[in-house]
């Protein structure tokens, strides 16, 4: 299953087989192209993945020591995402797929994050809790299976990594803000003078919010003075936001029983994160998956798995081209295997 990934600002391609895994996969980032206007420019992104996206498939063919007459399927990112991005992506998937007799199937992209993990030498079993936390999504979701997921918890305004990068360009951080906002934190001192409430956590629920806490950093910002003072800062936010998300997954996994959970999405990539909810696993005795960091942020190898899952259980290829800027997880279904 070759897999195609062009949702926003990444190109990317990889192939996976049932048998053997993950045979290879490539990526390019748009990173340093976008970071002059301090995020992603749509109609740049979609005119790059034109460009990189043939290469980026002989590349990876290549890799795989395959040709490719010898691809079952073609697995490409539907939505949600860039309109413009999205159409480059399955345009190309379905030329390819017309010429070698592959199968095409649509992805959704977020399907794709919570399957990460199935990617790793140690894989959980359905069912599991999944946080899915990234710069557009968060969300936690209950997982009985490939196309069964009930979201049981989502932010109500920003999303936990747009919150990381509006305050990482608040403090005059390069793009992309989020990795640079924690590595900024890291050098903070966590007996600073910063803290900030860990929002909707005195509460009952499982939804999440972000926007006060957003606007709390930009009303403490003028103290921030000194070096050392942008890094407290940073710091107290990184705590606040990680916290939360901990102590959520932890109600979560007691509300539901389950006994596993799977920390998806580029935001999982965050060390803090991982520390807490990893000490957490300790303390309660739940365990704890993550895929690895790359394949935490947008990637191909996760669409070509979640496109071979879909396969393997009797799901049905589309003849034509999908694309869709919006996409609710919950609209998804299970395929149903004609057996």
């Amino acid at each position: 299953m070759l897999g195609i990934e062009t949702s926003c600002d990444e190109t990317a391609v990889a192939i996976y087989d049932g048998e053997r895994g993950l045979l290879a996969h490539r990526l390019y980032s748009q990173a340093t192209m976008h970071a002059e206007y301090g995020g992603v420019v749509p109609e740049l992104a979609a005119r790059d993945h034109v460009g990189r996206l043939s290469g980026l498939v002989s590349e990876t063919l290549s890799a795989a020591n395959l040709v490719v007459d010898q691809l079952a399927g073609i697995a490409y990112t539907a939505g949600p995402g860039l309109i413009g991005a999205l159409l480059v992506g399955g345009s190309f998937a379905a030329g390819l797929a017309a010429t070698c007799g592959a199968k095409l199937l649509p992805v959704h992209h977020l399907e794709g994050h919570l399957l990460a993990p199935m990617l790793e030498a140690r894989q959980p079993v359905f069912p599991f809790l999944a946080l899915l936390v990234s710069g557009g999504h968060t969300l936690l979701a209950r997982v009985d299976g490939v196309g069964r997921y009930a979201i049981i918890g989502e932010t109500l305004d920003d999303a936990a990594g747009e919150a990381f990068d509006k305050t990482a360009k608040a403090l005059g951080l390069p793009y992309p803000g989020g990795p640079e906002l924690a590595r900024l934190a890291a050098t903070g001192n966590p007996s600073g003078k910063f803290r900030f409430s860990r929002p909707m956590t005195d509460r009952p629920g499982l939804d999440f919010s972000f926007s006060g806490l957003k606007t709390a950093v930009l009303t403490a910002l003028p103290r921030a003075v000194t070096p050392q003072d942008r890094a407290d800062l940073a710091l107290a936010f990184e705590q606040a936001v990680t916290d939360t998300l901990a102590i959520k997954c932890q109600r979560a996994l007691e509300q539901t029983g389950l006994k596993q959970l799977v920390v998806a999405g580029g935001v999982g990539a965050n060390r803090r994160l991982r520390s807490l909810l990893q000490m957490a696993a300790d303390q309660h005795g739940f365990a704890l998956f993550f895929p690895r960091p790359e394949f935490c942020t947008d990637n191909a190898a996760m669409i070509a798995y979640a496109g071979w899952a879909r396969l393997a259980e009797g799901g049905a290829a589309n003849a034509g081209i999908s694309a869709r800027a919006r996409w609710p997880l919950h609209t998804l279904t299970a395929p149903v295997n004609p057996s």
